[in-house]
C-alpha cells in the first residue's frame, strides 16, 4: 500500500486546485491522464490530457483539455503553460513516492473527480515496453474511463480496441486513493461567460425594437460589438491570472 505522507496530500491539494483554474465553466465530473516514464539513457518522458463533462441537465460530450483554447477563445500558448505546469506537479508528485517508496515507481496515473470525491489510481504498467503505443493508449483510456463505445469510434480506433480485447490480459500492480475533495467553492467560471450571457439578452432586446427604431437597434449592435471586444480582453485576462495562481500553487511544495 502506498504511503501518502503530508507533503503528498499537499500536493493533491495543488493539483486539484490548477484544475480548477484550468476549467472556464462549471462542470459535473473530470477524468485526468498523465503519465512519467524513465527511461533507459536516464531521461523522462510522459504526457498529460484530462476531459471534463460541462454541468448541464442534458448530458454532454466530454471535453479535451487541448480543445479549451479554440472552444473559449484564448491565447494557445498562454494556455498550454497552464498545461505544462499541471504536468510538472504531477512529477513533483512521483518524486515524492520515490522518496516514500521501495521498489518500483508507478507509471501513470488515472484521477478523477466527481461527487465531492477526489480518486486517484496509480497503474504500474511498464510502458516503456507497451505494446501499445501512445496513441492506442489514450484511445484504450477512452474506452475504459469516458465509456466511449466501439460503435462510437472510427476503423482505426474500433481495431485498436479489438485487439486490446482479444489480446492476453497482463495484470499489473494496481493501487487506488480516495478523499472527500479539498475544495468546494472555488471560483471556476470565468467571468466572460457572464458576459457572453449580457449578450444573448441584448440580442433578444435587439430582436424587439427591430422594427420600432432602426437607429436605435444599430446602436445596440455597435455596442454589442464593442462588448465582444470586451468578451476576448476579459479571456486572456483571465487566463493570465490562472497563470499567476498557479505560479503561487507552484511555490508552495518546491
Amino acid at each position: 500500500m502506498l504511503n501518502h505522507t503530508k507533503k503528498i496530500k499537499d500536493i493533491y491539494e495543488i493539483i486539484q486546485k490548477m484544475i480548477f483554474y484550468m476549467i472556464p465553466e462549471k462542470w459535473d465530473k473530470l477524468y485526468l491522464y498523465s503519465s512519467v516514464i524513465d527511461k533507459q539513457d536516464g531521461t523522462k518522458t510522459g504526457e498529460l490530457y484530462f476531459y471534463y463533462i460541462p454541468k448541464g441537465i442534458i448530458k454532454k460530450k466530454p471535453v479535451n483539455v487541448y480543445e479549451i483554447p479554440s472552444k473559449f477563445n484564448v491565447d494557445e500558448t498562454e494556455y498550454l503553460k497552464l498545461v505544462k505546469a499541471l504536468y510538472e506537479k504531477i512529477k513533483q508528485l512521483r518524486e515524492q513516492f520515490r522518496k516514500s517508496e521501495t521498489g518500483s515507481l508507478w507509471t501513470n496515473i488515472t484521477i478523477i473527480i466527481e461527487n465531492y470525491k477526489f480518486k486517484v489510481e496509480y497503474n504500474y504498467e511498464d510502458l516503456l515496453h507497451s505494446q501499445f503505443n501512445s496513441y492506442e493508449r489514450h484511445i484504450i483510456w477512452r474506452y475504459k474511463y469516458l465509456n466511449i463505445k466501439p460503435e462510437q469510434m472510427n476503423k482505426k480506433d474500433r481495431e485498436i480496441i479489438n485487439r486490446f480485447l482479444n489480446g492476453v490480459q497482463i495484470l499489473y500492480r494496481k493501487e487506488k486513493y480516495e478523499a472527500g475533495i479539498y475544495i468546494k467553492d472555488i471560483e471556476n467560471e470565468v467571468a466572460f461567460n457572464r458576459v457572453n450571457e449580457e449578450i444573448q439578452e441584448d440580442d433578444t432586446k435587439d430582436n424587439l425594437q427591430q422594427n420600432q427604431q432602426k437607429g436605435q437597434v444599430n446602436r445596440e449592435i455597435d455596442k454589442k460589438n464593442q462588448t465582444q471586444k470586451e468578451v476576448k480582453k476579459t479571456r486572456k485576462n483571465q487566463i493570465l491570472l490562472a497563470a499567476d495562481e498557479i505560479k503561487k500553487l507552484e511555490k508552495k511544495t518546491d
